[in-house]
């Protein structure tokens, strides 16, 4: 099958579609070694620097991949799906538990490696939650949520830190959708003020089990309540 000579622009993206459609048309399977980038180019009617940068391009998408001194080869007929857009398609409820799982120990380590800075951060995003508890909504959620990122950062770990940055924004939404349909601060004193007051004084004061604990604890509340809503 002819690949075709390309438009003048933009190449690099041209070749990496077009050699996406071969690959998803199955004329090169998974498994096959694809032509050099002498061949490619001339087929295309690129220079090898485009087809360098369009196999580079799909080998990110998780569709080719290079052996060193052996070629590049098809690993996969589709683009392996885009994590932030998996997340935004997943149900909250299911979004959350992995959060408990992530957020629990992300606490406990907040606990051991905290600094006065940290502290001071997870402080003021305690007191900014505090004064839109009664206004609830958007401006809540969003306060909620960056409390408990003061704490995962306080955790000083880089990939906890950017799990849970690609976790938020699948939550934000679910969470003011739920807020919609029951009041998720009403059945708790104080807006559940108190379940993170007992989280950020455990981990300011370095008490790796207690922090621990209440996070389960205060996660395990709203993850109740998305159960009940299912």
């Amino acid at each position: 099958m002819a690949l075709g000579a390309l438009r003048p622009s933009p190449l690099v993206e041209q070749a990496a579609e077009r050699l996406r459609e071969q690959i998803a048309s199955g004329h090169w399977p998974v498994g096959t070694k694809l032509p050099g980038e002498t061949t490619l180019a001339r087929e295309l009617g690129v220079g090898r620097s485009t087809v360098r940068e369009a196999l580079r391009a799909l080998a990110g998408a998780g569709l080719v991949r290079a052996r060193q001194g052996a070629g590049v080869f098809v690993t996969a007929d589709r683009p392996v799906e885009d994590w932030p857009a998996r997340l935004r398609a997943a149900a909250v409820a299911d979004v959350y538990e992995v959060r408990v799982l992530m957020e629990v120990q992300a606490a406990r380590l907040a606990a051991r490696r905290r600094t006065p800075e940290d502290v001071t951060a997870m402080r003021a995003a305690l007191d900014a939650r505090r004064a839109t508890a009664e206004a609830g909504g958007a401006a809540f959620v969003d306060a909620d949520i960056a409390l408990h990122a003061a704490v995962v950062a306080a955790a000083h770990n880089p990939v906890l830190t950017d799990l849970f940055a690609e976790f938020a924004p699948a939550l934000r939404q679910g969470l003011i959708d739920l807020l919609d349909l029951v009041d998720v601060r009403a059945a708790e004193a104080g807006h559940g003020d108190a379940a993170h007051t007992a989280l950020v004084d455990a981990v300011a004061s370095g008490d790796e089990d207690a922090a621990e604990r209440e996070a389960r604890e205060e996660l395990a509340v709203m993850r109740g309540k998305l159960a009940r809503q299912d």
